[in-house]
């Protein structure tokens, strides 16, 4: 059980985009999330008249390690860590800070 997963809304800790939030798009594997809006990169694309497609350059969103990203607890504001917890006999995700269960 992953304390990132898709949909959850994250802010970055480290790094050029620290202080923003958005949320995780995709999951690419155990260690790195795609973001939406987070660490956006140019890419530089070539033409083709086959499929249709411009030439120039294309914003590409880059995977982020989980380690630079914590997620948004909206109660106080501020990133917080998970903790694991058994609530009705099922395994739940809580913040740390005041034990909430956190909104899927």
């Amino acid at each position: 059980m992953d304390k990132i997963r898709k949909n959850d809304e994250v802010i970055v800790l480290v790094g050029k985009d620290k202080g923003k939030r958005g949320r995780v798009a995709q999951c690419i594997d155990a260690n790195h999330v795609i973001v939406d809006g987070i660490n956006v990169a140019k890419k530089a694309v070539r033409p083709n008249p086959m499929s249709g497609t411009l030439g120039g350059l294309v914003d590409k969103l880059m995977p982020i390690h989980v380690s630079n990203i914590a997620l948004f607890n909206p109660a106080s504001g501020k990133a917080d860590r998970i903790s694991f917890k058994a609530v009705d006999g099922k395994k739940v995700r809580v913040y740390k800070s005041n034990g909430e269960v956190v909104k899927v």
